[in-house]
């Protein structure tokens, strides 16, 4: 019951992998297998962009001295704000669909909830007005 761990489960024990040594001793001559050529989900749709990203990045290669004088006068030119604000951007993690479907149903709860009790409150203040106010 040593290797028991607090749940009722047995901790997992990690298996090394065995060396070449140990392949051939053992006599398994088990190749790896080979990657497939075919070419499946989006991979095929885009391949067309990969290649023609790779062209041009060979055609305009010679140009990088150009761009990097140009990175420089731009980062010149802008304020130091938004070059900021544009790192701080690229740090985000935006959230995944089913966050943002959780999220969005939270929003809409929270504004139907916030909107009866609005309308409770006002309806109760304008009977209390018209009864002692008004009478």
């Amino acid at each position: 019951m040593a290797n028991v761990s607090p749940r009722g489960r047995k901790p997992r024990i990690r298996k090394a992998a065995p060396t070449v040594r140990e392949k051939i001793e053992s006599g398994s001559t088990e190749q790896p297998k080979a990657k497939s050529k075919v070419k499946t989900g989006f991979s095929s749709i885009f391949w067309p962009f990969k290649l023609m990203w790779r062209v041009l990045a060979r055609i305009f290669r010679p140009l990088s001295p150009v761009g990097r004088l140009l990175k420089k006068v731009f980062r010149w030119m802008v304020p130091r704000y938004f070059i900021n604000a544009w790192k701080e951007l690229k740090l985000v993690t935006w959230p995944n669909r089913s966050e943002t479907w959780k999220l969005t149903s939270a929003v809409f709860v929270f504004a139907l909830v916030f909107g009866i009790l609005v309308t409770v409150v006002d309806l109760g203040l304008d009977q209390i007005f018209k009864r002692f106010i008004l009478k």
